[in-house]
């Protein structure tokens, strides 16, 4: 079975064709600008020349259409025709308390998905138009839908719930839903993998670390807590996102600064995080550079995010009552040694012993940056979302071909 995997974004569209024999690669790719005249369309078919097109490409459709043309074609395509690519699995960041797990795509999760736009206004409407735009260019393939808050759905309600009247739950749904879900369910089973234990015995304390970020307590293979909430504002500092602020900060600072609902939203979700505090990037690489220069407004940034996260790292261990492993993942997860150092070393109160050599090392693979000797295992496994969209989708697939 061939799967292909489609994230797609308001005006971008992200894409990935798996060959479920070996779970291999066959082309990727990556749509921007939708909706303008000068669109960019990069595909890279895996063992074959990369390929740039500009072109108009005014929505999904045609920007599917486009992909679907490169996929196919004589030079650079990876396939022979449209027909063999067997299914279509799409990310959707939200889920609410609808989707428990993946599904299969049919009217009525189209209807709930659209149901579920104001609590993802800027995610859902994207993912539901790549949903139309495959139907539309692959009438008949069967679609399926995997959430980012699904995994997460397995929390108790003393996690979930927020402490403000019961009813605001019960009429709007107003609790903690989490993100990242596929990256936090991938990694927690890659690093159970990894140190050849059963995930069931396990106490794992999962860091996706990106421009976004997020923490999961996993017990027992399962999500019971997380940092993100209703929406993916709450929790760490980040990139460009405020994190955890006293809730009375909003109404002070609109009636200060006379904002709009926009225009606070704007604030707190593309405007605060890193960018805000070190007035430099929200790019960890460049805050890290300016550190290491002793920079002071990058150096405030990276102290400020380097010990919220080490805060959570802490009260995760409290909610699981210890930790047997904690990993590291995604983009500064993965590559930010200097931070790993300072957080791990900050927690040496849990047993946690860094081997700084390993620390180093940058890899593709999952590996190991504790010492032998370290209580907690500390671990950095490289994420891999898209995969898992493909896994469920042949899993879904192959259940409605008997």
């Amino acid at each position: 079975m061939k799967v292909l995997v489609i994230n797609a974004g308001s005006s971008s569209l992200k894409y990935q064709l798996y060959d479920m024999t070996d779970e291999s690669v066959l082309a990727k790719g990556l749509v921007e600008r939708i909706g303008m005249d000068s669109s960019i369309l990069t595909h890279k078919p895996t063992g074959k020349q990369e390929v740039t097109e500009v072109s108009e490409i005014l929505e999904h459709t045609t920007a599917i259409r486009k992909v679907l043309a490169n996929l196919t074609d004589k030079e650079h395509g990876v396939v022979a025709s449209i027909n063999e690519i067997n299914a279509v699995g799409h990310r959707v960041v939200h889920g609410g308390e609808s989707f428990k797990e993946s599904a299969l795509v049919t009217t009525e999760a189209k209807s709930e998905i659209r149901r579920l736009f104001d609590l993802a206004p800027l995610h859902n409407p994207a993912a539901l138009l790549g949903i139309l735009a495959a139907e539309s260019n692959m009438p008949g393939v069967p679609q399926t839908v995997i959430f980012d808050t699904a995994f997460h759905q397995t929390m108790p309600e003393k996690a979930y719930l927020y402490a403000i009247p019961r009813v605001l739950y019960s009429k709007y749904k107003i609790r903690r839903y989490g993100f990242h879900g596929t990256s936090h369910d991938y990694v927690s089973k890659a690093a159970a993998e990894f140190v050849g234990r059963p995930l069931e015995e396990l106490k794992i304390i999962t860091c996706h670390i990106g421009n976004g970020a997020s923490l999961t307590a996993i017990e027992g293979g399962v999500s019971v807590d997380t940092s993100m909430g209703m929406t993916p504002l709450e929790g760490l500092m980040m990139g460009t996102r405020s994190g955890d602020i006293d809730p009375a900060i909003v109404p002070y600072v609109m009636n200060k600064e006379e904002l709009t609902h926009g225009e606070v939203n704007s604030m707190l979700n593309k405007h605060s995080g890193m960018l805000a505090i070190s007035g430099i990037s929200s790019d960890m690489r460049e805050i890290i550079e300016g550190y290491e220069k002793g920079e002071p407004n990058a150096s405030l940034a990276f102290e400020m995010y380097e010990y919220r996260l080490r805060k959570y790292i802490g009260a995760y261990t409290a909610a699981l009552n210890g930790a047997d492993i904690i990993v590291f993942t995604a983009g500064v997860g993965e590559n930010a040694s200097l931070l790993r150092e300072k957080v791990l070393n900050n927690l040496s109160y849990l047993g946690i012993e860094l081997d700084a050599e390993a620390n180093k090392v940058r890899s593709g693979d999952p590996r190991r940056i504790s010492t032998e000797n370290s209580k907690v295992q500390v671990l950095v496994v490289p994420t891999n979302e898209e995969l898992v969209i493909a896994r469920d989708t042949y899993r879904i697939v192959q259940g409605i071909n008997g």
